[in-house]
């Protein structure tokens, strides 16, 4: 089943293959906006929902692979799904190190077409989730003061509470507090879990 709230771009120069496409895309539910070059998508709005971009490699002006190294560069991040009829193995190569779902010569059949964007949507929701779940982590930790956040770093460094109070020059049981309230504020309900969400973060471990 198709994504209904889904978005789907269609970026090609060919006006009867791109109105082909939007028909087939719509029979299944989905969602689709259409644009006869680069230029034209980069003007375009997205919105927040799960999307992916049907691309074609030769386009007048900025052409595919050029508009991938864009999105790229501009960590603007859209699973892509190339169409060709001019494709190579080297092009085919630096288009999937780049990041692309799929590579598919013309002519393809719908169905691979349709799966292809199917594995691109479910990448980017899942990409969408773990962004969503990582800014709720950062959330969090904006919360923690100056103190807890070295507390913090050094207790997932693996320091015993004696050995933070030495390294930050106060008392244990000051740190027992601190603790305590970094593990609320962070929603952790162990050790492990913060060092998981520390690791998240990217909090770096302090010299010891």
């Amino acid at each position: 089943m198709m994504d209904a709230e889904a978005l789907v771009f269609v970026v090609d120069d060919d006006a009867p293959l791109r109105a082909s496409l939007q028909n087939l895309l719509r029979s299944v539910g989905l969602r689709v906006e259409a644009f006869a070059s680069a230029q034209e998508f980069l003007c375009s709005t997205r919105p927040e929902v799960p999307g992916c971009l049907v691309l074609d490699v030769r386009l007048p002006g900025l052409s595919g692979l050029e508009l991938q190294q864009r999105l790229v560069e501009g960590d603007l991040a859209i699973p892509i799904i190339f169409i060709t009829g001019h494709g190579d193995i080297p092009m085919t190569v630096q288009a999937m190190k780049a990041g692309a779902v799929a590579f598919l010569p013309k002519p393809f059949r719908d169905q691979e077409l349709l799966d292809a964007i199917q594995q691109a949507l479910a990448r980017d929701r899942t990409a969408r989730e773990q962004w969503a779940q990582r800014e709720a982590l950062r959330r969090r930790y904006r919360t923690l003061t100056p103190r807890e956040r070295d507390v913090m770093a050094l207790v997932v460094a693996g320091l015993l509470n004696k050995q933070v109070a030495g390294e930050l020059g106060t008392s244990e049981a000051a740190v027992k507090v601190h603790r305590q309230h970094v593990m609320a504020k962070m929603g952790a309900g162990s050790l492990a879990a913060l060092v998981r969400m520390a690791d998240r973060l990217g909090i770096p471990t302090p010299p010891l």
